[in-house]
């Protein structure tokens, strides 16, 4: 008999773990997971990760020169430009060019080891910037460009290949972006506080209706208490960031649709953690003053409250730290706050170290508040 049984474990054990490994198999297949692309890809995230790892937080006033020189697309469309032989200078390899062409552009006697800007000034006075380059000990560089359509030169009148010099000067100061930062930064803190405040102020009274030790007692106790959950549970199946898109479509882009849908996310949370908690207390208080006649409000002040209120204090200040957390991401679909500038600099695709300096914030900001409620939540315990 002992036999069988322990014959049948193993089955079983075996069976569960077959039914466990097809499951994640599943999940893999569903989900493409692929590791080995993950590696193989890595250095695209190079330039990326780099970024974010060196923060946009202090700067140095720049002082820029600009050279120039004319540049016809395509040849004979406008007068080449006058070569220059001394001083700062650009040289191209031919006077001017087909569309599409390729050519060299080299630049002579700038600033040496200075960061330097290309671009084409179109005949109408539009400008096309190239990636930034960097001279060399002696002021030079040589760049590959290509002779664009939209560069064609018009009405005898050449497009010009600029270049400016960016050179350092004056001590180091805070950055524009960490100045951006900070202030979006605090926009987020204050979005966090108001949608916290405003929804305990909504979910601690109700949360007395969701618990069952309060409310569930006859037939209409028991149809508050099944319609609160109920409120409670329908609201909480909104992702934040589902509720802040309805309010950005309604109210347009801000802070304040962004508190909005913390605010409504925030309330069913809270009020399901405020009821749990109601519903753990210890019932010896409230048997005691019942048996001297007290009423239900009075049950509820005197013996309900005191023993909630640790508990109350302690999910706030915890729900404050998440909401600072969630508003960073409903900042991506228009909620105001750090996530909308962090969104901005993401998608302009060249603001990635200012969206380091953002996410590094974000950082500081959640260690901090993790530090703040858990050191609340030891001083209430």
């Amino acid at each position: 008999m002992k036999h069988q049984h322990r014959v049948g474990r193993i089955v079983l054990t075996t069976l569960l773990i077959a039914v466990v490994v097809v499951i994640y198999g599943i999940s893999a297949r569903v989900t493409q997971l692929d590791f080995v692309r993950l590696i193989k890809d890595a250095p695209k995230a190079k330039e990326l990760v780099t970024a974010f790892l060196t923060p946009d937080v202090l700067t140095r006033s720049v002082q820029t020169t600009t050279v120039e020189t004319a540049f016809p697309i395509p040849c004979g469309s406008a007068p080449n430009a006058t070569p220059v032989i001394a001083g700062p200078r650009l040289a191209t390899s031919v006077p001017c060019a087909a569309v599409k062409e390729t050519f060299s552009l080299e630049g002579f006697n700038l600033a040496p080891d200075s960061q330097i800007a290309i671009r084409w000034r179109f005949p109408d006075d539009r400008t096309y910037t190239l990636p930034l380059a960097t001279t060399d000990a002696q002021g030079h560089f040589t760049a590959q460009l290509d002779a664009k359509q939209i560069a064609a030169s018009a009405n005898n009148i050449a497009s010009r290949i600029q270049v400016d010099t960016i050179v350092p000067v004056g001590g180091w100061k805070p950055s524009p972006a960490l100045n951006d930062v900070l202030q979006a930064m605090f926009v987020t803190i204050f979005m966090a506080l108001l949608s916290t405040s405003i929804a305990t102020v909504v979910a601690a009274p109700l949360s007395f209706l969701a618990a069952s030790n309060i409310t569930r007692h006859g037939p209409v106790g028991t149809g508050v208490y099944y319609v609160s959950r109920s409120f409670f549970n329908i609201i909480r199946s909104y992702d934040p960031l589902v509720m802040a898109t309805v309010f950005a479509f309604w109210l347009g882009y801000g802070p304040f649709p962004g508190v909005l849908a913390l605010t409504v996310v925030t309330i069913a949370s809270l009020g399901k953690m405020f009821s749990e908690a109601v519903e753990s207390i210890d019932p010896g208080p409230i048997e005691a003053l019942q048996a001297t006649g007290a009423n239900r409000l009075q049950t509820v002040v005197f013996s309900v409250i005191p023993q909630i209120v640790p508990d109350f204090v302690s999910f706030i200040i915890y729900h404050w730290d998440i909401n600072v957390r969630i508003s960073t991401i409903i900042g991506f679909v228009g909620g105001g706050g750090i996530g909308y500038y962090l969104s901005q600099q993401i998608n302009s695709m060249i603001g990635y170290h200012k969206a380091g300096t953002a996410i590094w914030a974000i950082v500081a900001v959640v260690w901090a508040m993790d530090f703040l409620s858990a050191e609340v939540r030891k001083r209430l315990t």
